[in-house]
């Protein structure tokens, strides 16, 4: 069982590693070269649609995966796995869970509330420049933290795979 949930982790980790880094490398970027109208509706839309069951299971079924994996490596001798699952466990619910509640969700929050067509272009400039900076560093924070996360999770299903 704990192998189980260790390699499920794991791919669950690598995937939300994926995401975060697909959107720093491509989606931001690709964004940054439209006009404020469509950067605007288009980051509205991608809001909308990454809210379906294939990324809310990994997204917060980490939630529940790696504190209850913490929890089954924890005994009287504390290996290398134990730290390396812990450690992963800090890093997404810190890195990625926290940031996203405390920090993504407001921002998109507030572009969830905006009704594009109604403003000027000024509006749409200024919401913009107050938007895009903040949320474009927050995912880069969640990028590193979950690939940290995934690399000790890779560490953990190594530790002692050679004996």
């Amino acid at each position: 069982m704990n192998a189980i949930l260790l390699i499920t982790s794991t791919v669950l980790t690598g995937l939300m590693a994926g995401l975060f880094y697909a959107w720093s490398i491509s989606v931001t970027p690709g964004l940054a070269q439209v006009n404020d109208h469509h950067y605007l509706q288009s980051f509205q839309a991608m809001n909308r649609a990454i809210l379906n069951p294939a990324f809310l299971v990994a997204f917060l079924g980490l939630v529940i995966l790696l504190p209850t994996l913490t929890y089954l490596n924890y005994g009287g001798r504390l290996s290398a796995r134990f730290w390396y699952i812990a450690g992963a466990a800090v890093l997404y619910l810190g890195g990625i869970i926290a940031i996203t509640f405390l920090w993504n969700v407001p921002l998109n929050d507030a572009l969830e509330q905006l009704t594009i067509e109604a403003m000027t272009p000024d509006q749409m400039d200024a919401f913009r420049l107050e938007f895009e900076g903040k949320w474009n560093r927050l995912n880069w924070a969640r990028t590193f933290s979950s690939l940290l996360a995934f690399l000790l999770l890779v560490l953990a299903c190594l530790e002692n795979a050679g004996k």
